[in-house]
């Protein structure tokens, strides 16, 4: 589902599990309507609004299955796609804002079924936690019991400044919104479109598509309940939307509704960790027209680097996008049939450290929880200047794009004056002032403190490591290795599904790449606030943060933006909880004769202009 988070951030994941080269269908063997594309990572699921299945590998599928209002391209530019509909503001008061959203007449989804206001109604229930809890479905807020529809967006900028419910029109095509104010970035918050025919019959236990006024009145049946707000019903659409579309087995057997796209493309079959295969959609008519010749496109899952690349030179791949090594990118360079383009993506690499338990995982009792107090809290300093960010840097990152500096601040990109003015107050100079081996008698003398004998009986901290992911892997040696030195014994716990793992009770410590999908004023906030991704991943929750993240939502002048992200990181640093190590350098490598193929720094990085694409 799109714009359904405060800020648009996925797991960048990688997988393990090994392809057999007996399984890649060779690209160069296809007919030229076929483009086959390298992913690293496992696919997780056909709804990318759940924990769970938040994954680049989610997003790249889901934006070739579904078409909504708007779209980034390759410049952070949001396009608007009246295609599928338009909108507009009208009324617009300090106390009172309100946008009108219309689709367009004659949109359908696969099965062709119209599409119409109704299906933009589901994003008030995956977003409103006052109306979740007056249909019976459950307080998101709540630490024991999950909500019905067990998704992400709760508690985000849209429940906090939603007033009401949306109006939906009396020709069903448009939904007004009406907000308290005019919010930051109003335009990412508007609905998206979902199949809620299919998810009624779903709920109802139909097996296979059904007829076109069987269709309608199962959306009718929807609109009924969502009004009356009819637990009953809405609880079973709820256990559909969160669990039936978190399928990796996709053939002949799989249920089609579950399959119903508006997109250019509908999936086809999968093939856990190894592949997913589309193929067009001929009643596509939401987005742009398709002026390409592509029919079909296959994802393949290679999580071993030398393997990708030998597999591109071989012709199997028409695509190679993944985390490269300085090894990597020197090999690819020698394949003459592929253009490799580069660039920094809106992706940063962090190391986050558990502060709590974390709702439906096991309970976290460790070294660095909060309730060891100063304790715990000088442990997390010392783990996190004992990260050896510079090595990091200089062995992994700077021979792939030269940069040698790590980040300090995970809210602006490096080269601007906000980065700067940042960085100078926010706290981040605790972690980066002096040499590492500084740095590390600093964090020796704050583990000593409650630990004497450290290095002799090291603290062990467990470590979930993201498997097949060769960059991952030296990254995890060089923080094993410095580390020891300051006395924690890092012990690793790879493993290729890792995305489905973070949260968990059993880990110290995680490290993995958040992807931006938007550009927000809101910026970190999804994945830093309470409500957003470190909640589930650290069960971290500090007032200041959430407080500046609630005053973001009202949009500000760059002074004052910059200010408030100061006050944040202050307190980001100040708990010891995460720190940032790297933006992404970004590495594709593109069959010549594929021609339209431009790579975007946000996610969905390589699929959003699916339309353009041609041999």
């Amino acid at each position: 589902m799109k714009f359904t988070r405060s800020a648009k951030f996925a797991l960048a994941a990688a997988a393990s599990a090994a392809l057999a080269v007996s399984l890649l269908t060779p690209a160069q063997a296809a007919t030229r309507s076929t483009v086959v594309i390298h992913h690293t990572n496992v696919q997780t699921g056909l709804n990318c609004g759940l924990s769970t299945t938040n994954s680049t590998v989610c997003t790249d599928q889901a934006a070739l299955t579904g078409m909504g209002f708007n779209y980034y391209n390759d410049k952070k530019e949001l396009i608007k796609n009246t295609t599928f509909g338009s909108y507009k503001v009208i009324k617009n008061s300090k106390t009172d804002f309100r946008v009108q959203y219309t689709v367009a007449p004659g949109r359908v989804w696969s099965d062709g079924t119209p599409i119409t206001g109704v299906d933009l109604l589901l994003s008030h229930i995956l977003g409103s936690d006052t109306y979740s809890i007056e249909a019976g479905l459950g307080d998101p807020a709540s630490k024991t019991t999950k909500p019905a529809f067990n998704g992400q967006g709760y508690g985000s900028t849209y429940h906090k400044n939603i007033v009401g419910e949306p109006v939906l029109s009396s020709d069903e095509m448009s939904v007004t919104l009406r907000w308290k104010s005019p919010i930051a970035n109003w335009d990412l918050y508007g609905p998206g479109p979902a199949p809620v025919h299919a998810m009624v019959l779903l709920a109802e236990g139909k097996d296979g598509l059904q007829s076109a006024s069987a269709n309608l009145a199962a959306k009718d049946r929807f609109l009924a309940a969502y009004k009356s707000k009819d637990t009953a019903l809405l609880k079973k659409i709820g256990k559909v939307w969160s669990e039936d579309y978190t399928i990796t087995t996709i053939n002949s057997s799989t249920n089609p509704l579950l399959l119903i796209s508006n997109g250019g493309f509908i999936v086809e079959s999968a093939v856990p960790k190894t592949s997913m295969t589309l193929v067009v959609n001929p009643k596509y008519n939401s987005g742009p027209k398709m002026t390409g010749s592509i029919d079909k496109i296959v994802f393949k899952v290679i999580t071993d680097g030398t393997a990708a690349v030998q597999a591109l030179s071989n012709g199997e791949l028409d695509v190679y996008s993944g985390q490269a090594t300085a090894d990597a990118v020197a090999a690819l360079k020698k394949i003459t049939s592929v253009n490799i383009t580069g660039g920094e993506q809106a992706v940063y690499e962090h190391w986050d450290l558990h502060y709590d338990s974390v709702e439906g995982e096991t309970p976290y009792t460790g070294v660095f929880s909060k309730n060891g107090g100063a304790k715990a809290k000088a442990l997390r300093q010392a783990f996190l200047l004992g990260i050896p960010r510079d090595e990091i840097m200089e062995k992994i990152i700077a021979p792939i794009n030269g940069i040698t500096k790590p980040l300090c601040t995970s809210w602006v990109a490096p080269g601007t004056s906000a980065y700067d003015k940042i960085c100078a107050v926010n706290g981040s100079a605790f972690y980066t002032r002096g040499t590492q081996e500084s740095r590390n008698k600093t964090a020796l003398a704050l583990v000593q403190k409650f630990y004497p004998d450290a290095l002799k009986n090291p603290i062990k901290i467990n470590v979930l490591v993201p498997g097949g992911n060769a960059r991952r892997a030296a990254q995890f040696a060089l923080a094993k290795a410095n580390l020891a030195k300051v006395g924690f014994e890092l012990v690793g716990d790879v493993q290729s599904g890792w995305g489905a793992l973070l949260g968990s009770g059993k880990y110290d410590a995680f490290f993995f790449a958040w992807v931006s999908s938007s550009v927000t004023q809101k910026q970190s906030c999804s994945v830093l606030e309470t409500t957003g991704g470190s909640n589930y991943v650290m069960g971290y929750s500090n007032s200041t943060v959430d407080k500046v993240c609630t005053e973001l939502d009202v949009a500000m002048k760059p002074d004052l933006l910059v200010q408030k992200y100061i006050t944040a990181d202050r307190a980001l640093f100040a708990d010891a909880v995460t720190l940032p190590v790297f933006t992404h350098p970004g590495v594709t490598a593109i069959n010549k004769d594929l021609k339209g193929l431009k790579p975007a720094p946000l996610s969905p990085q390589l699929t959003w202009n699916y339309w353009e694409w041609s041999y």
